[in-house]
């Protein structure tokens, strides 16, 4: 029995997982209109969260520095090496200027994982913005769990501009990282 109609680019098999979701009670979750009760209900059905985690690709939002980090970046794409494509870079001039609100904000926001990366510790183009960058993130990895979100979802790496290789891998392993913990629950969660 077929819940809702579903748009003609699906295929059968898509349709069938989307209808025993449904059919399971997951209609609370993905309906349009979030009520504040169906965003506190978690799925008590493990077949069904399996089915959830098939499918799953993080987002992983990457503050990176503009003269080390998205230079690796720039080279690991001229160089042709692949790194997954749910990262999503945001280029800053230094990581120092990365505030502590930016990351809560792209976490609330629904961002499974954030990466803040730049010059390696004494070659800041801005003498000490690598330093302040490390002691904000230190401090904001002990406040994270207040609102909700694990520690290991926030990381902090020190790629220089020939990395283009330790880019690509450091991409990879927090990808795989962050798929491992799981969906971000700010999608399902009121914080305020």
């Amino acid at each position: 029995m077929a819940f809702w109609k579903p748009p003609t680019s699906w295929d059968a098999e898509r349709t069938a997982k989307w209808n025993s979701l449904l059919a399971a009670g997951y209609w609370q979750f993905f309906s349009a209109p979030r009520t504040l009760w169906a965003r506190n209900q978690k799925p008590e059905n493990k077949d069904m969260k399996e089915i959830c985690m098939e499918d799953f690709e993080p987002t992983i939002i990457a503050f990176v520095c503009n003269w080390c980090t998205y230079t690796a970046a720039d080279l690991a794409g001229t160089s042709r090496l692949t790194y997954p494509k749910n990262v999503r870079l945001i280029r800053v001039m230094c990581t120092g200027m990365v505030d502590p609100q930016y990351v809560i904000k792209a976490f609330l926001e629904g961002a499974d994982g954030v990466l803040i990366s730049g010059c390696h510790p004494g070659d800041c183009h801005y003498i000490n913005g690598n330093y302040k960058a490390r002691r904000r993130i230190k401090l904001l990895k002990e406040i994270l769990p207040q609102f909700g979100f694990e520690p290991e979802r926030l990381r902090l790496t020190w790629i220089g501009a020939s990395d283009g290789i330790q880019f690509a891998e450091i991409m990879g392993d927090l990808v795989d990282q962050v798929k491992a913990l799981g969906p971000s629950q700010a999608k399902l969660k009121m914080v305020i």
